[in-house]
């Protein structure tokens, strides 16, 4: 599933081409919405944003359609006219004058109005977003420390999009590398300078996420890798995906276990 990074750079794109235009034509796969299609037909598209791991288009008449990717959704945008070739089911479309925007696969989709968003199921229990520039270390921190987060492991907890929305699998397995914690520490066992740490790792490891279309690891790690014509999977993480691979700080093998029933990976030298 794409994580906050990956979608935000999504909606940045989808801004780009459709932000600002007016939305010829909208069709949706669901009879339910395709039924209130007139409402967004020769609209304007004022911004595409992200929220956590959803996205949010805005019309200018009021108008916003929710949309979540989840685990198989994929947008494919192109000239007006040119159907993507995909094997996967469309969902939803919209037509600028040069532009179509498809949306294959996905069924988390349903349409808004401003207003009733603060209602939504989950938009309306996310929490704060490392990727949002107002927020910083002692924001995280004095999310680290209230009584409903504090005493839940952190490899569990890092996957609750109520305490920190957009951060999944990947990110979850590198700030923890980046903090030196384990996943089975809990934020009421770490002192004022772990618990500092662990909130600036959230923070810029998702922030390089997102500068870097999903990469992670240092450039220190990395670049020589990429000199060596080693392929983006070997280098675009510090631990995530590298079972059994040696690890950049110290050369222990890189383990693999199932927290939350998902996959997480740490160094054992490095996180104790």
């Amino acid at each position: 599933m794409p994580e906050g990074p990956e979608i935000r750079r999504l909606a940045d794109r989808l801004d780009r081409l459709l932000g600002g235009r007016v939305i010829e034509r909208a069709w949706f796969a669901f009879p339910h919405l395709q039924a209130q299609v007139s409402r967004l037909e020769g609209r304007r598209l004022t911004s595409v944003t992200s929220r956590g791991k959803a996205l949010l288009s805005r019309f200018d008449e009021g108008s916003v359609i929710y949309s979540h990717n989840q685990l198989y959704g994929v947008w494919r945008i192109g000239r007006r006219g040119e159907m993507p070739v995909t094997a996967r089911s469309p969902r939803l479309r919209l037509s600028t004058a040069r532009h179509d925007a498809w949306l294959f696969s996905a069924s988390d989709i349903s349409l808004w109005r401003e207003e009733e968003l603060a209602h939504h199921p989950f938009l309306s229990r996310l929490g704060p977003e490392p990727l949002d520039p107002g927020v910083d270390v002692a924001d995280v921190v004095a999310r680290l420390r209230l009584r409903e987060f504090s005493s839940r492991q952190l490899g569990v907890l890092l996957l609750d999009q109520g305490f920190l929305a957009g951060i999944g699998n990947y990110l979850r397995s590198e700030a923890l590398f980046f903090a030196g914690l384990l996943p089975e520490w809990r934020p009421r066992e770490l002192d004022d300078a772990q618990c500092a740490m662990l909130a600036e790792r959230i923070l810029s490891v998702t922030r390089r996420a997102y500068r870097r279309a999903g990469v992670t690891n240092l450039a220190a790690w990395r670049e020589p890798m990429i000199a060596q014509g080693l392929t983006r999977r070997h280098w675009r993480h510090a631990v995530f995906g590298r079972a059994g691979e040696p690890c950049h700080a110290c050369g222990t093998p890189i383990g693999r276990r199932l927290v939350a029933s998902r996959r997480l990976y740490c160094c054992p030298h490095c996180q104790r």
